[in-house]
């Protein structure tokens, strides 16, 4: 039998060897960019709760310094989201509702938490502090308790066209493109403005296996296209505690019976497409949360677009399979599944 640790300690896991690589690189990097004048800094990205808790995320980094030229807008290519360095490990204050809290940021410099926070439903916010960084804002919405609905959105080839997973041309729009040159899925934002102005309340939650790195570029992309704001839900990037990558299905998985536990009230509408994964993962949720299910939303893709996503073309029809008695609904675009959605009766 394996030697127990001593009594009061805790056994501590071993990482896998890709982390303990990235972790060295890191240490080296730290050093040399802090001597050129990498500073720390706090990304918030939006969190949700309900009265009584939050749930606060962010990230804190090394990064340079920013310099913008005056009156020229800035335009951001996506390797520079990738620019960073994590400052691990370091204590995070989070001040919500008028109670301070600290936090830990991880080996990669995420802070991923729930504090208890008296907030009023509807958007609030979080002061995030750290030594040594300017303090921010970070946004946090707050879902009522009378709320019954509530929409889960994929965001690649969904809302955003992608093209993934192709890899040369993932790779270009991830790293190279412009965000101003990313194109919308057709329809697709005045469905989601529809929805939620039929459901007053109702939040939106945008859930993806993309890295948390592209989340401003996502939220600056959603806002300009209309999109209703809600909170982002990615990964990580890079490898984790145990494995050389992350798995984006168990990401979708646990992200999805999460929200299923923390709003049991709440029947969801999960909005994806048939290039991946999410007819998949979505069936499964449905089957093992069936009280959870509002709906189901597939944008269709057309058959040329299925062949290079790597999926077969879909059968015409306005239906796709899925648990005994639940609403499934494909089309090709925003406009095609409001009208199903209405007829329905979603809307």
């Amino acid at each position: 039998m394996p030697a127990s640790p001593p009594t009061g300690e805790l056994a501590i896991p071993t990482l896998h060897r890709a982390a303990r690589i990235e972790d060295a690189v890191h240490q080296l990097v730290e050093r040399r960019l802090r001597r050129t004048g990498w500073q720390m800094k706090i990304v918030a990205y939006a969190g949700y709760g309900a009265p009584g808790w939050a749930r606060v995320m962010c990230r804190v980094l090394l990064g340079r310094p920013e310099v913008r030229a005056k009156g020229k807008p800035e335009k951001v290519r996506g390797w520079r989201s990738f620019a960073t360095l994590p400052a691990k490990h370091v204590r995070v204050t989070i001040e919500a509702g008028g109670v301070v809290h600290e936090a830990c940021a991880d080996r990669s410099g995420f802070v991923d938490t729930v504090v208890e926070a008296d907030l009023t439903p509807g958007w609030s916010s979080v002061r995030l502090t750290v030594a040594d960084a300017e303090p921010v804002e970070a946004l946090v919405r707050i879902v009522d308790p009378s709320v019954r609905f509530g929409i889960v959105s994929d965001i690649d080839d969904t809302v955003m066209v992608t093209a993934l997973p192709r890899p040369m041309l993932a790779a270009w729009n991830t790293f190279v493109l412009d965000e101003h040159a990313r194109n919308a899925v057709p329809g697709m934002a005045v469905l989601y403005e529809r929805l939620a102005t039929a459901h007053p309340g109702a939040p939106v939650f945008y859930l993806s296996t993309g890295a948390w790195n592209v989340a401003p570029t996502l939220t600056r992309f959603l806002s300009r296209h209309l999109y209703p704001a809600g909170p982002l839900l990615l990964t990580d990037w890079g490898p984790t505690a145990d494995r050389w990558f992350r798995s984006g299905r168990e990401h979708k998985r646990a992200t999805l019976a999460r929200l299923a536990r923390e709003f049991p009230d709440v029947r969801w509408l999960l909005i994806g497409d048939d290039g991946q994964h999410d007819q998949e993962i979505y069936r499964e949720f449905a089957a093992a949360h069936p009280e959870s299910i509002a709906g189901v939303a597939i944008r269709r893709l057309s058959p040329t677009q299925a062949v290079l996503a790597g999926s077969l073309p879909a059968p015409a029809g306005s239906s796709s399979s899925g648990p005994v008695g639940q609403k499934w609904l494909s089309a090709p675009d925003g406009a095609g599944l409001w009208k199903l959605l209405r007829d329905a009766g979603l809307v």
